[in-house]
């Protein structure tokens, strides 16, 4: 089955993306959409062909040209002018040691690759960055001037940008992306540019909303980019917390408590979900009620949010009654306990 229009132009984009940064001027066509195999083809799937490459030139040619739209001269810029993307993208790395490796061969070597930055919006004299996060930190640290080409962009072609920038690089990890879909959504960016940003289908949204309209974004934060932790444990953490805000305080809490100096973030992730998981998780086994005979009236079960007591035996029943009745004087009780201990 051939890919949609829309992945295929994502796709062409991340390539593009690359071309454009090493300062490639070639003008190849993307090759068309393969089509399915058998004797015939109907006209209905030449004309989607048709649209389809069509689609793929004419956004080639749209994204090219707001690159091009400074004149493409690559200038000088003071790395403290210069603010972050208003959609981030990318958690911190566990190990800074990467980093610090890239930031040695701007040192040495120089920028080879220039950033993308366009004027602040509502700031005079400031800039924002399109995509090329790490050089301009690397830049600013090193206090050398960063190098940039300047284009006109808006919001919205900002995210679609720095997802197609993002698409030729592949290491953005599931919870990242997830991240910056929250980000996305959250600033009314529409749901088919949403797909395009990160290209994916509707079912992928989806399934990233069931974990970050759930797990708060500084929940998130906190536990990290987690490489090695994918859909399905987010997709787990979720559930385990939904509708929960006691659960939420109590991994708030765990992740406030500092682990092991080396501890990753994937083991962030886990320590974080074995802390609550079991509190979520199913009820212990019953607890027998009897009386100081041995009678057994009932069994009493509990779990973090609910107690639940069962009649059993002959006298089970009469003593859900009793237990009934009782509440009234055990509620006055507890609210005098409440008032001793503030008093």
């Amino acid at each position: 089955m051939s890919k949609s229009p829309r992945k295929s132009i994502v796709a062409s984009f991340g390539l593009l993306s690359a071309e454009l940064e090493n300062s490639q001027t070639t003008d190849q066509q993307p090759e068309p959409p393969a089509l399915p195999s058998g004797n015939r083809v109907g006209a209905g799937v030449i004309g989607a062909a048709h649209r389809a490459i069509d689609d793929i030139r004419s956004e080639r040619d749209r994204l090219k040209a707001l690159v091009e739209a400074g004149g493409g001269a690559v200038r000088e810029l003071d790395p403290s002018l210069i603010d972050p993307s208003p959609y981030p993208d990318r958690l911190p790395d566990d190990d800074g040691a990467s980093f610090e490796a890239f930031k040695r061969s701007i040192e040495t070597e120089g920028q080879k690759v220039p950033v993308q930055v366009r004027k602040h919006p509502s700031l005079a004299g400031r800039y924002q960055i399109v995509y090329g996060h790490r050089r301009w930190l690397a830049a600013k640290q090193l206090g050398k001037p960063v190098r940039a080409i300047e284009v006109e962009i808006t919001d919205l072609d900002l995210v679609l940008a720095q997802g197609i920038e993002n698409a030729s690089r592949q290491d953005l990890t599931w919870i990242e992306r997830a991240l910056f879909a929250s980000r996305m959504d959250v600033a009314g960016i529409k749901p088919r540019h949403i797909y395009a940003a990160l290209s994916i289908e509707d079912a992928e949204l989806a399934r990233m909303r069931n974990v970050y309209r759930i797990i708060p974004a500084d929940i998130i934060e906190a536990i990290g980019r987690a490489p090695k932790v994918g859909r399905p444990r987010w997709l787990e953490l979720a559930k385990t917390v939904a509708g929960d805000s006691g659960t939420l305080d109590a991994l708030r809490a765990t992740l406030v408590k500092n682990g092991d100096a080396a501890e990753t973030s994937d083991q962030r992730f886990q320590r974080a979900l074995n802390a609550i998981k079991p509190a979520a998780s199913g009820r212990r086994e019953p607890s027998p009620i009897t009386d100081k005979s041995g009678t057994k009236l009932g069994a009493l079960s509990m779990s973090s949010k609910e107690v639940r007591i069962s009649a059993e035996g002959s006298l089970g029943i009469e003593f859900l009654k009793f237990v009934e009745a009782e509440l009234p004087a055990l509620t006055e009780r507890f609210a005098r306990l409440r008032e001793n201990e503030n008093s």
